[in-house]
């Protein structure tokens, strides 16, 4: 085997103690060279696993793919010194193994290509670091590479073309940095990132035709993206959850059929002069309070699906600047109380639905933002809804702004040009601050305000729009100082009704009018609080309660409280409750006295026990039973009672309660009303309206508020007459671990999932340890448990080439959160 043979050349420090030599096998070379020494392998397969514990250079004599080193079992190579290793292919088939091993500082592998059947085609073990450069991994069986606890590695001008899990893995607090790399055709995430301490840095390489995200950073990790792409994934192009942190600057991520970018458990992003385009779902997904988006100077287009481009949700932020949005189905998407965006400078076009809409309670502030070609500019969908606006242009759109069901944006110094509909309307309770607002060129109504809604209006302009400049259907708009074009003459004032009216139809788009040709006489000026209609006389005042809707029986509703899982002392007094109310009724229609009973409720608690779900409940009963008219719930908390100057909380507490009427007004944490340290908070006068309230329309709403034990004693105590009006305290108890995995099993079901025996066993134990503080999620922690479970199982089930239907649905404890 001459052909095999390998060499030894000394370096010059060892010249006098020994010759060069030639030996029949690697091992004998090895074993003979001494630190420094190259060691020059002739062109042959060796079926030999290559240990290299000295600071040698290994090398293939003939160049790249020349020399095969293919053991029949074990680890192919072995680096436990500072070696370098130039120009050979590894090859191994022990799956349980990786290819290349490397357990010491300093190690290099350059040309080299590993080609195998292992666990991890190159693996750097806890404090390991190497450079590789220009090496090729491919490990259909496992991992591309992987570093362990603490190592670190750089590679340069690689490529992990096949791994059947994660191309790169960064674990445990291992570091990264990878220079013009490419990794595709992975059966995981192309980079996966995970632990506290884990990061990597990645400039000029290329993510694409992977079988999951892109790239997927959790549990803590860091990570630095300059001039990167990735595209054509089956999953994600960026997936971010539990602390981690990613950085992009001048990346481009797009052709994929879900998110460009999902972020949960308060991951932060940020995006430096980025593309985002060719998305199936959205281009960023933003969930959960403290997670962050930040992104400057970036682009967001083409869409390929029906999704808005950037949903932030659950209290999550994002904060735009200098980006550009264009050819959407919907542009940004704010949901949800505590739920926050920012834009600066922005622009959004083309966009077939709504540039921007807010709901839920969440707040979007636009400011020196253009939106053009829109469906609609902007629509604040629901109560608490709203935000700030500044300076910002609204150009040929169906309608400009929609401000709807209690929503109360403010608007300065803004233009709506060209809207084929209205310019701004509003309707349902809608409300909204407008100061030097400018509506023009129409086709419909410059500003349109319906059923009464408490609009104000400052200084804002109306010209040359195809009906009218300012349209009030009903008294409530309040106006000052503002000018139209049109010059209607004002009407009597009317009185404002009650209640406004509930949400009637979307608008019917006005026809084509010619527009004006120049102005009547010059602007007329609306004189302050003038209400100003062109419809005729405003409809007679309606009554204050909606009809009552079709509703369940009371036998089903309580079917379902049954069916929650655990809160036996709950279910029993709430039943006590209803056959209270239920027997009164009866002795009240049999000519009996009947107890004047309070159906006003506290409920104690953890978060996730179902406080909320028994709160719906409850009403649903009670307007079965003809206690309630409707029944429906109206969910708040302090940011939708307390104002932030004197006075303006008793209206948004009257409010609030109005909306409740015939239902249930729920207040969650409504301990925040009577903080310790409140002093002359605003919180104390939504409490006292609250008292009023509940004693004046005793019959029409019932109360029930919320939140932790201790918190909630202090705030019986706020108000002299507030403990009174409520008849019981209901306390929600933690879930057990049986409950949990009661719920779990629940969460099986519902998603054609199941757990082997031993999951149960292993689950339950999980639950049991769970910490039981403040923070713990109760069923939300179950829920998240079974979302982690099913996240896991479909990393480890993606690894198999034909699963069976039971492994598509069996849960193994393996996939039980770390």
């Amino acid at each position: 085997m001459a052909e095999q043979r390998v060499r030894v050349t000394q370096d010059s420090g060892s010249r006098w103690r020994r010759r060069a030599g030639e030996y029949d096998t690697l091992r004998e070379a090895l074993e003979a060279a001494e630190p420094g020494d190259t060691v020059t392998v002739r062109p042959g397969v060796f079926r030999e696993a290559v240990l290299l514990d000295k600071p040698v250079t290994v090398l293939a004599a003939e160049g790249p793919g020349s020399v095969r080193i293919s053991p029949p079992a074990g680890v192919p190579l072995t680096v436990t010194a500072a070696a370098t290793v130039q120009d050979l292919v590894v090859e191994g088939s022990d799956r349980s193994l990786p290819a290349v091993l490397v357990t010491a500082d300093g190690a290099r592998l350059t040309g080299c290509r590993i080609d195998t059947q292992a666990s991890a085609g190159v693996e750097l073990g806890d404090g390991a670091s190497a450079v590789l450069r220009s090496c090729t991994v491919a490990n259909p069986a496992g991992l591309g590479v992987r570093l362990r606890p603490g190592a670190r590695a750089g590679l340069q001008e690689c490529e992990v073309s096949a791994a059947g899990q994660a191309g790169i893995a960064v674990l445990g607090g291992a570091a990264a940095v990878l220079d013009r790399c490419k990794v595709h055709h992975t059966g995981g995430a192309g980079l996966l990132l995970t632990g506290a301490g884990s990061g990597a840095e990645l400039t000029g390489c290329e993510i694409y035709e992977i079988r999951g995200s892109g790239v997927q950073a959790e549990d803590g990790a860091v990570g630095r993206l300059t001039d990167c792409t990735v595209h054509r994934v089956t999953g994600n192009g960026l997936t971010l959850d539990t602390g981690a942190e990613l950085v992009l600057v001048g990346c481009r991520i797009h052709d994929l059929p879900e998110n460009a970018a999902d972020l949960r458990g308060r991951a932060r992003l940020r995006l430096e002069r980025c593309t985002l385009h060719t998305f199936g779902r959205g281009a960023l997904s933003v969930w959960d309070a403290g997670t962050e988006v930040e992104a400057e100077g970036s682009e967001i287009h083409s869409a390929g699906g029906d999704y808005p481009a950037l949903w932030v949700s659950d209290g999550a932020r994002l904060a735009l600047a200098d980006c550009t949005l264009h050819d959407l189905p919907d542009a940004l998407f704010v949901l949800d109380r505590d739920s926050r965006a920012s834009a600066a400078d922005c622009s959004f076009s083309r966009i077939r639905a709504s540039a921007v809409s807010v709901s839920g309670g969440a707040t979007a502030d636009l400011t020196d933002c253009r939106i053009q070609e829109a469906g609609t500019g902007l629509w604040f969908r629901d109560h608490g809804s709203g935000g700030l606006l500044t300076g910002c242009e609204i150009a040929d759109v169906a309608t400009g702004v929609i401000v709807a069901k209690g929503a109360d944006p403010v608007l300065r110094a803004c233009t709506v040009r060209g809207a084929g509909d209205a310019g701004v309307y509003v309707s349902a309770q809608g409300r909204g601050t407008f100061e030097d607002v400018r509506v023009s060129h129409g086709r419909g109504f410059g500003f349109h305000v319906i059923d009464g809604c408490r609009t104000v209006l400052t200084r804002c302009r109306a010209e040359q729009n195809g009906r009218a400049g300012f349209e009030f259907s009903e008294a409530g708009p309040v106006t000052e100082g503002c000018v139209s074009d049109d010059v209607p003459p004002p009407p009597p004032a009317l009185p404002v009704p009650r209640t406004a009216l509930p949400a009637g139809p979307p608008p019917v788009p006005a026809p084509a009018y010619p527009p004006l040709l120049a102005p009547a006489a010059g602007p007329a000026l609306l004189p302050a609080t003038t209400r100003l209609t062109s419809a005729g006389p405003a409809p007679a005042a309606t009554a204050a309660i909606a009809p009552i809707p079709d509703c369940r029986p009371a036998d089903e509703a309580l079917a379902e409280l049954d069916a929650l899982v655990g809160l036996a002392t709950v279910k029993q007094e709430v039943r006590t409750l209803i056959d209270l109310i239920s027997v009164g009724r009866r002795r009240r229609r049999a000519g009996l006295k009947a107890p004047s009973l309070r159906r006003h409720l506290v409920f104690t608690g953890a978060p996730g026990t179902g406080k909320t779900t028994v709160a719906r409940l409850y009403g649903e009963i009670l307007a079965s039973l003809g206690v309630l008219q409707r029944g429906h719930l109206v969910e708040v908390a302090r940011v939708d009672l307390v104002g932030e100057h004197i006075g303006s909380t008793a209206i948004r507490t009257a409010a609030a309660f109005d909306r409740a009427r015939g239902g249930v007004l729920f207040i969650d944490e409504a301990y925040a009303l009577a903080p310790e340290d409140g002093g002359r908070d605003f919180g104390r006068e939504a409490i006292d309206t609250l008292v009023k309230l509940m004693e004046d329309h005793r019959d029409e709403v019932v109360v029930i508020v919320a939140g932790y034990t201790a918190e909630m004693e202090r705030f019986l105590v706020a108000n002299p007459g507030l403990s009174s009006r409520f008849s019981r305290t209901v306390t929600f108890p933690d879930y057990s671990a049986d409950e949990l995995l009661e719920i779990a099993r629940a969460q099986c079901a519902e998603h054609e999932y199941a757990l082997a025996e031993e999951t149960e066993k292993a689950l339950h134990e999980h639950f049991a340890g769970l910490e039981r503080g403040p923070g713990f999620g109760n069923g939300r922690t179950a829920r998240q448990v079974f979302e982690t479970m099913v996240e896991r199982h479909a990393m480890r089930v993606a690894q198999l080439a034909d699963p069976s239907t039971e492994e598509l649905q069996l849960l193994v404890p393996a996939d039980l959160p770390r």
